[in-house]
């Protein structure tokens, strides 16, 4: 049996009214339809899809306050048309034979749901979803039947414990209101399929969520997670994760463990690399893009053979390592917007890829009028140059901008082409002087010697100083600048990153044409006075120190200036005054200990944030 109820949308804030559309098993003769003095509407899908059995009050869209008394006692009022008729037989009588188990009262104006909702025992599943409630009645834990509960896009700030006590509970969507937490218990809804919770305020989320192992789908993105409890990797069936719009850094290695997972979503966050995943098998999705993420990993690659995309686009990478042609069913590949100047030519012998993006890279290797041929004309090309260079029947295989790290020392190729001198990833204490000596009398612009064990600024990194504009000495143990970097003065960008830098000389006023600095992650108690005598800079970034102020003053001084990022600092204040740097396109401040602004005023960019600035300093 299925019976509809629509309200009249010019009583529905008086009393309620409904028309009955009733649906009886078998088809009833016109003569009884005419005895009911209601239409005839045949049931299962066409009629909602809730099938014999089934009532579906739908009171969605109606604008309605509140719910009217009647939608609460259907199942306990005998309905008008009954007594007013006193001829239905027992078989007629659907009002005794069902309970009602979907009720829909989506996009109205509720703000608040009566307790009598415990009056529907046999509830499987409740939509209120785009109303706006603030609570929710504790009576909902007593609703044993309910399967599905939609509560997203509301202002909801709390979950009640209640809530808990829902044993056949299989899809809980809550996204789109204002929650800071979750219930700690949350893991007892063992049933859970699917969960939602994005577009909240969470900073952490319970540990009892390691519990959930029959969940398939949980969706955390665009909150404020700055890291994922390892215990997640108990959700044995998760196929779908999606973190999207966070602010992690990292993601816990136990997540390898995760065999089922299928999609993972990682995009907007604030990762170097990305994850190992030895143990993900099935993995078909990986969405990393718009992160910091500077290099692949060659070994996470080869673990990756399920995968159908991949999408790392808007991120710092700067090689694409060979050992991506292991994912032969790789069928999209997002690589836009990087640093990207070459690609191996052995990316041509992915034979499923039907999407490449590589727009708004470097490539010197490619014209531009054959990247706007589209994917396959790319890989037609890039096959040709495989044969093109292939090595003779008795030739060793010739070193390239490829070639890994444990097969070549010094990469000479990548030194004569692209004049760049690399020797990273060695967890070495020095660079070795054969490294220099292969420069010869090659002009080197490009040295990335990052994620060593270095404690000091190479001395011989001199000798570069008539062609290098670009040093990476990232993830390393240097505490202290030498005089040797400060007689670099073509160099345009310097990344220092996670290391434990304490203070910059004022020997590096001499670099005259630095437009980029990244000092992320060390140890400043103070913001480096030298930076402030730099005036070519266009991008300081100086996260995740201790800095505990800045002058507002001296900043303006530095006209060129687009981006400062002074994220997960110690600010106690921000000076009204910093409003004046008006070239910023870019101010990020999230994380530090001040009041004012409030997060609410940073969330609105930096425009805002420039112009709320303004109008607090002092007339």
């Amino acid at each position: 049996m299925v019976i509809r109820i629509l309200v009249a949308p010019e009583k529905a804030s008086q009393a309620f009214r409904v028309l009955l559309l009733v649906c009886p098993r078998t088809a009833p003769s016109s003569a009884a339809r005419a005895q009911r003095g209601a239409p005839f509407r045949h049931g299962g899908a066409g009629n909602g899809g809730a099938g014999p059995g089934r009532v579906r009050p739908r009171v969605a869209g109606r604008g309605l306050t509140h719910v009217p008394e009647h939608v609460w006692r259907i199942n306990l009022d005998t309905p008008e048309e009954a007594q007013q008729n006193l001829s239905f037989g027992a078989a007629d009588r659907w009002w005794e034979q069902t309970d009602l188990t979907k009720l829909i009262l989506a996009s109205n104006k509720l703000q608040s749901l009566s307790e009598d909702v415990q009056l529907l025992p046999a509830l499987t599943m409740l939509d209120v979803h785009d109303n706006q409630l603030t609570s929710l009645p504790s009576a909902l834990g007593q609703l044993e039947n309910l399967q599905k509960l939609d509560v997203s896009h509301n202002k909801l700030r709390s979950l009640p414990e209640e809530l808990l006590q829902l044993p056949r509970l299989r899809s809980l969507l809550v996204q789109h209101n204002e929650l800071s937490q979750l219930p700690e218990g949350l893991g007892q809804l063992l049933s859970l399929e699917e969960l939602d919770v994005s577009n909240n305020q969470l900073t952490a989320v319970p540990a009892s969520f390691a519990l959930l192992v029959n969940l398939v789908r949980l969706n955390l993105a665009c909150n404020q997670l700055k890291e994922l409890p390892a215990d997640l990797s108990a959700m044995r069936s998760l196929r779908q994760l999606d973190c999207t719009k966070n602010y992690l850094e990292t993601v816990p290695p136990k997540l390898a463990t995760m065999a089922s997972l299928e999609q993972l979503y990682l995009r907007k966050n604030k990762l170097h690399s990305l994850p190992e995943l030895p143990s993900c098998k099935l993995l078909k999705e990986l969405h990393a893009g718009e992160n910091q993420i500077e290099m692949l990993n060659a070994e996470n690659l080869k673990q990756l053979s399920s995968l159908c995309v991949l999408e790392l686009r808007d991120n710092k990478i700067k090689a694409v390592p060979e050992e991506i042609t292991l994912l032969q069913k790789l069928e999209r590949l997002d690589l836009a917007n990087n640093d990207i100047s070459r690609l191996p030519y052995t990316l041509g012998n992915l034979t499923q890829l039907k999407f490449l993006a590589l727009e708004g890279n470097p490539l010197r290797t490619i014209r531009r009028d054959l990247l706007q041929k589209g994917t396959q004309e790319l890989l037609k090309y890039l096959r040709s140059k495989i044969q093109d260079d292939g090595p003779g029947p008795n030739e060793e295989p010739p070193v390239t901008a490829m070639t890994l790290p444990s097969q070549s020392k010094v990469n000479i190729h990548a030194i004569t082409t692209l004049k760049l001198l690399e020797y990273s990833e060695k967890q070495a204490a020095e660079i070795p002087e054969a490294v220099f000596d292969a420069v010869g009398t090659n002009p080197v612009a490009t040295v990335n010697f990052s994620k060593n064990q270095l404690r000091e600024i190479p001395p011989r990194l001199v000798e570069l100083k008539d062609s290098v504009c670009d040093v990476s000495l990232a993830f390393n143990k240097i505490s202290s600048i030498s005089s040797e970097l400060c007689l670099l003065q073509k160099l345009t960008h310097l990344d220092l990153r996670n290391n434990v830098l304490t203070a910059l000389p004022e020997e590096m006023e001499a670099l005259k044409r630095l437009h980029t600095i990244n000092l992320a992650f060390n140890r400043f108690k103070v913001f480096p006075s030298v930076l402030y005598h730099l005036p070519a800079l266009e991008t300081i970034l100086l996260s995740n120190n201790q800095v505990g102020s800045i002058d507002p003053v001296q900043l303006k001084g530095l006209d060129k200036l687009a981006t400062l990022d002074l994220q997960n600092n110690d600010l106690l204040q921000v000076p009204p005054e910093l409003g004046n740097c008006e070239n910023l396109r870019s101010l990020l401040l999230e994380g530090n200990p001040f009041r004012t602004p409030r997060a609410a005023v940073l969330a609105k960019g930096t425009a805002a944030l420039l112009e709320y600035l303004r109008s607090r300093i002092p007339s």
